[in-house]
């Protein structure tokens, strides 16, 4: 690479796992390419990230190193940051104003709109990133519009969507059906849309192979840039030298003993179990889950985090440990990635989605709420990679069905057709960062258009 200056890029994540994550990909995919990039992100999280070639800067949300913990609920946090993440982030862009690498560009993750007014303020350019898929941003975009009343009825259904396929009613996102279950979260979604079109970019964490379709529906109201699947490239297309991580980690993963583990178990032969950073299941569901597992006699590696480990039965969990190996937490991308892994048993959230399509993993879905069950209509339905586990009228995946599952995805013929879809779809994803491929385009675009806009002296518009 030459020593031109291709730009200056801030990127601002949500400060939650799930969007620092890709966010942060997305800023060492723009710095392999030249451009200088910076990770503005709250104090709370400022000390779990530590990437080579991407600045690190911290802004505030209002409540120190305590950052969400400290809010009195969702509403006041997001109120607090929109101030004070304002300010902050307006101070770094001024920090750079006079250096020799000025900022001419915020990324900013769809969840925090008010970064695109600091980005006008400083007459630079703005692009809104979403981290969840094509499919959910098109549904959410059609309510903010009116084009979608809620709640969604059970007798409307099938839900007919411009390059969706039909949704029934459990394939919708939770809010949809409850809109009052989950006010402040249904908010945070439809606040992405309303100034989104005088955005210069609109970015989405998927790719053309898998909602290709979705993507051309949401054109008509507006045009996004796939450029997933956001992983480390160690992954996909290897470029980036020693990229196997994020980058960022809110907690301390136990990498070692997880692969000690792994590495004494046959191939294809263990269950991978993570709910993710913010699932909470029920005791029940704990339960049926844990004697599943025990039932099946397959091998399982269960991240149970600290604040969940109470609801697990100690008898079963005692009694499960010849064949399993219950962890606080383990780097998912390694453990996914490892020979012995053979089935990846997931609540879908769009990340995980996303990890377990580029590395080729057969899933079972049990989904909890928001867009975790659209995306399980996708693993079984559209990708046929998995199944998924069906709730009883309690709402619990009883042990009878997850076993039943694991058995579809593990052993038989089913299991065989699921396990080539996966690989095929493992192939496509690497397909979209090799020569040619459609997110390398649309990124290499984005740099190119910074190239020449800084050339012309319009990248930074400080002077003007």
């Amino acid at each position: 690479m030459d020593n031109e200056y291709r730009g200056h890029v801030v990127v601002l994540p949500y400060p939650s796992q799930g969007h620092i994550n890709p966010l942060l990909q997305f800023a060492k995919r723009l710095a392999s390419k030249g451009v200088k990039a910076t990770l503005a992100t709250t104090s709370s999280t400022v000390n779990s990230i530590c990437v080579p070639n991407v600045g690190i800067e911290p802004i505030s949300d209002g409540f120190g190193q305590a950052g969400f913990a400290q809010a009195a609920d969702e509403d006041t946090f997001l109120q607090s940051f929109k101030t004070n993440g304002s300010r902050t982030l307006s101070q770094v862009l001024d920090k750079y104003q006079n250096s020799d690498f000025p900022v001419n560009c915020v990324v900013y993750d769809s969840f925090l709109p008010w970064a695109l007014d600091v980005a006008k303020k400083h007459r630079i350019y703005g692009a809104s990133f979403f981290t969840n898929s094509a499919t959910v941003c098109s549904l959410f975009f059609r309510v903010h519009h009116g084009l979608l009343s809620l709640p969604c009825k059970l007798e409307d259904m099938p839900l007919l969507v411009p390059g969706l396929p039909p949704l029934n009613f459990p394939d919708l996102p939770s809010f949809l059906k409850k809109p009052d279950s989950y006010p402040a979260y249904l908010k945070l979604k439809l606040n992405q849309y309303p100034d989104l079109d005088k955005a210069d970019w609109v970015f989405v964490n998927t790719f053309e192979a898998l909602e290709g379709q979705a993507a051309n529906g949401l054109s008509k109201l507006f045009s996004g840039k796939l450029i997933g699947p956001m992983v480390p490239s160690a992954y996909l297309d290897g470029q980036i030298t020693g990229d196997r991580g994020y980058g960022a980690s809110l907690w301390k993963p136990l990498g070692e003993e997880c692969n000690k583990w792994l590495e004494a178990k046959p191939p294809k032969s263990v269950v991978y179990v993570s709910f993710g950073s913010m699932v909470s299941l029920t005791e029940k569901q704990m339960e049926e889950l844990a004697l599943g597992l025990k039932e099946s006699g397959v091998h399982f590696l269960w991240v149970v985090r600290e604040s969940e480990r109470s609801k697990l039965p100690k008898e079963i969990s005692d009694s499960a440990k010849e064949k399993g190996l219950f962890v606080k937490w383990c780097n998912q991308l390694e453990a996914l990635a490892h020979e012995a892994i053979g089935c990846f048993v997931t609540h879908c959230g769009w990340n995980s989605i996303l990890e377990g399509l580029s590395l080729g993993v057969p899933m079972v879905a049990v989904p909890q709420w928001a867009d975790q069950l659209t995306n399980a209509k996708f693993v079984e339905e559209i990708w046929e990679v998995g199944v998924r586990a069906k709730e009883d009228e309690q709402g619990v995946v009883r042990k009878e069905e997850f076993v039943g599952c694991l058995k579809k995805v593990m052993e038989g013929e089913r299991s065989q057709e699921i396990r080539k879809n996966s690989s095929k779809w493992r192939e496509l994803a690497k397909k979209e960062f090799s020569e040619g491929g459609s997110s390398e385009k649309n990124i290499t675009g984005f740099v190119e258009h910074l190239r020449l806009a800084n050339k012309k002296g319009e990248a930074n518009l400080w002077s003007t």
